[in-house]
């Protein structure tokens, strides 16, 4: 199973950035998805941002054109680059991956707070 570690989240005005980080304990390129989730108080999770084998990103509607997803496969590390912060952004950041196996693991997630 792979270990996942964010960081990166905290407090920032609407309008600002912040990025948000996830270490893997494994190559991230063994990997076959590696995602970002939110989770907002009293709130479902969903879908922030993926990453799938082969290629294909997808993004949840209410992040497209201002949140960017990447990776850095030497550093076994994929990033949320997050612009144009809403309030209705403030909840909790997790990074999920789906090992070759088809396991998934959840890291322990970041807050991240978008003050009005």
């Amino acid at each position: 199973q792979v270990q996942l570690v964010e960081t990166g989240g905290g407090l920032v005005q609407t309008g600002g950035s912040l990025r948000l980080s996830c270490a893997a304990s494994k190559r991230i390129s063994s990997l076959n998805v590696m995602a970002w989730y939110r989770q907002a108080p009293g709130e479902q999770r969903e879908l922030v941002a993926g990453m799938i084998t082969g290629g294909r990103i997808d993004y949840g509607d209410s992040v497209k054109g201002r949140f960017t997803i990447s990776s850095d496969s030497a550093k076994n590390t994929i990033y949320l680059q997050m612009d144009s912060l809403k309030p209705e952004d403030t909840a909790v950041y997790y990074c999920w991956a789906v090992d070759a196996g088809g396991q998934g693991s959840w890291g322990q997630g970041t807050q991240v707070t978008v003050s009005s």
